[in-house]
């Protein structure tokens, strides 16, 4: 059990901050925010903004635990912790049936194996290349003229993938741009994008051994062109409205329990 007591989480990714307080086991609220140059003012400006959203103060939050790649930016927290833990905590607190998670961020991504008491039992994590990351997408939607939050919905229009033989994301925009020289459809080289990213997490999720139910955390969960060339290869992928501030919901778990 958790807790009786207000808790916060704060998720510093390398595109947005977002920040979650939780009391009894429920959530209050999350807020998201762009990181910028500095991921301490970012922290600090997500957070602020959700307890006056809340109509709380920082005296009223108990405990707070930072996350993310700038976990260790926020002074005020009273922990960081990785965000491989914090984004299973989070899953398993949303969905205790979960036993899988693939989370998607700006600059990584991961898989992540649960025990059955929502534990960590394993992962996997590429964060030596921009490949099948936000950051990849962003790159590619720029290419091809397409706001980024339209991306993955052009994709389910596409009659036939294009074939994106690269991952590295500079030879993968040439690819792109040699596409669109010759006249493919758009949609048709976005899918062929997805399938791409697919493909590089697929790899990662066979190297865990993922088990169902799965679930998809992360900014790229709201891109249904990558969950649903995730799902070809990896079968049914849960996605929650709160996908993208799961591991900062994940921290404010684990600040519970401090």
């Amino acid at each position: 059990m958790l807790a009786s007591m207000k808790s916060a989480g704060i998720d510093i990714g390398s595109i947005t901050a977002k920040a979650a307080v939780i009391e009894d086991g429920v959530i209050l609220g999350t807020k998201v925010g762009f990181t910028g140059y500095h991921a301490e003012q970012a922290g600090r400006a997500v957070y602020e903004a959700l307890l006056a959203e809340l109509g709380l103060e920082s005296a009223d939050i108990k405990r707070v635990v930072s996350t993310g790649y700038g976990r260790g930016a926020v002074k005020f927290a009273d922990k960081a912790v990785t965000e491989i833990i914090c984004h299973g905590a989070g899953a398993y607190f949303q969905d205790a049936g979960v036993r899988s998670v693939i989370d998607i961020g700006g600059q990584d991504s991961k898989v992540i194996a649960l025990d059955d008491g929502g534990k960590v039992r394993d992962f996997v994590m590429n964060d030596k290349c921009a490949a099948g990351t936000g950051r990849f997408l962003e790159v590619m939607a720029r290419a091809l003229e397409v706001d980024l939050d339209s991306f993955g919905e052009y994709s389910l229009s596409a009659a036939n993938a294009s074939r994106i033989s690269s991952l590295c994301t500079v030879f993968a925009e040439s690819e792109v741009i040699s596409l669109i020289a010759k006249g493919e459809a758009r949609a048709n080289i976005i899918a062929g994008i997805h399938d791409a990213v697919a493909a590089r997490v697929a790899a990662l999720a066979n190297r865990v051994g993922v088990q169902a139910p799965l679930m998809m955390t992360g900014g790229v969960a709201k891109n249904i062109g990558v969950v649903k060339a995730l799902e070809s290869r990896l079968g049914e992928i849960k996605v929650l409205p709160s996908a993208q501030v799961n591991g900062a919901i994940g921290a404010a778990v684990l600040a519970a329990r401090l």
